[in-house]
């Protein structure tokens, strides 16, 4: 059982991004959000990469279910995930390119 506050990812520190803190100032499913574009960004996440169930996600960065759905439905409308009925949420092909395009 993981501790409040550890984080439930390794692979957040192999790949450079700084560990999820969902205590942190922001609301909990933008920086979750904001966390996994950082792993895209950081090419830890690569296009076509199929995540997680959501309550899998939810587990592993110790947030409830609701929380990975908002985030989710934040990263598809920034055209950073698609999701495929039945088969999954997968990194968007040109995410990267959305996500520069949103921060314009």
């Amino acid at each position: 059982m993981w501790r409040t506050g550890q984080s439930r990812s390794v692979v957040d520190e192999q790949c450079g991004v700084p560990r999820f803190d969902p205590r942190g100032p922001d609301l909990v499913y933008a920086a979750l959000a904001d966390h996994i574009v950082a792993r895209v960004l950081a090419g830890d996440l690569v296009p076509g990469a199929r995540l997680r169930a959501e309550r899998d996600l939810a587990e592993e960065y110790g947030v409830a279910y609701m929380t990975v759905r908002r985030a989710m439905q934040v990263l598809r409308e920034r055209g950073v995930v698609v999701t495929v009925h039945g088969k999954g949420t997968f990194i968007a092909q040109d995410a990267r390119q959305n996500v520069h395009k949103n921060e314009e």
